[in-house]
């Protein structure tokens, strides 16, 4: 495979960072440029070797580029999209790490109207509430999904080449539409991170939170670890996926509301097979997924 020129990363943390890595690893790209606005975060990848030379200003960054990764919170997306339009190579691969998509897809047609052929939407699935480039590493995408979610315009050689790059970082590459892709991750990775956010606030307004917090333990850090995640890029997927979303928390909401009436009632045999249901199918996919 022809190694990339040159790879601006648009946000210089643990997607764009790891996915630079991989490259360099796999001797698949000659330069990285890493744009940001937080100079110690750009000084820390220059020091780990994540990126070969810094910038602040995208325009100037993705002159000459082949691969630009748009690695930022969602709702930063368009802003920067617009800014390097009048300047990209007309064969510069523009593809993102969004965890949405149809929005996404919307800023590319906006700001982006003469590279669609090039523009490929994405989204690898390697989440973590660490962030910044210190939170980079090598083989974060090994085993792990990426799914692509091309436009009608993209041309079929700019999705081979993004997949094959995904591939190359030890990823997985699956494609789906847009739509499909914001259905799904509504439901297993939006919501639920917003039930963990939502699980913790209520915690803290009790009024023992304090002891509760003393002791509480391994089904605490379990649950609530997502809760730690960043709240800008989180409330930025929260609105920009807002109908799947909202679905998906009415219905948890109606899930929790027989959870309660079936403890108000001190149904116990109904209350088991509630629970049981829901143990067995997480079991069996426990199951799969170690596989």
């Amino acid at each position: 495979m022809t190694p990339v020129r040159k790879l601006v990363l648009l946000g210089t943390g643990l997607i764009g960072g790891s996915f630079a890595l991989a490259l360099k690893r796999a001797r698949l790209v000659r330069h990285v440029v890493g744009v940001g606005r937080n100079a110690a975060n750009l000084s820390r990848a220059l020091d780990l070797n994540v990126i070969d030379s810094a910038s602040h200003v995208a325009a100037e960054a993705v002159d000459g580029a082949d691969l630009v990764l748009l690695a930022t919170p969602v709702g930063q997306m368009g802003r920067l999209m617009a800014e390097i339009a009048p300047v990209l190579a007309d064969d510069c691969i523009v593809t993102d790490g969004g965890s949405t998509k149809q929005d996404v897809a919307a800023l590319y047609r906006e700001h982006l109207a003469g590279q669609l052929s090039h523009c490929v939407p994405g989204h690898p699935i390697a989440g973590s509430e660490l962030s910044g480039a210190a939170a980079a590493q090598y083989g974060l995408f090994e085993g792990r999904r990426v799914v692509l979610t091309p436009l009608p315009e993209t041309a079929a050689d700019a999705v081979a080449r993004t997949r094959a790059l995904w591939e190359a970082c030890g990823a997985e590459v699956f494609e789906m539409t847009p739509a499909e892709h914001d259905g799904i991750f509504a439901a297993v990775s939006h919501v639920p991170h917003l039930l963990s956010f939502a699980y913790m606030n209520a915690l803290l307004d009790k009024p023992d939170v304090a002891a509760c917090l003393d002791f509480a333990a391994t089904g605490f850090r379990d649950f609530t670890r997502i809760a730690g995640s960043h709240p800008d890029m989180w409330g930025d997927i929260a609105m920009a996926n807002r109908s799947a979303v909202l679905a998906d928390l009415r219905a948890n909401t109606e899930a929790l509301n027989r959870l309660t009436a079936l403890i108000e009632a001190g149904d116990a045999d109904a209350l088991k097979s509630y629970i049981d249901r829901a143990s067995k199918a997480r079991a069996e996919w426990g199951g799969r997924a170690r596989k």
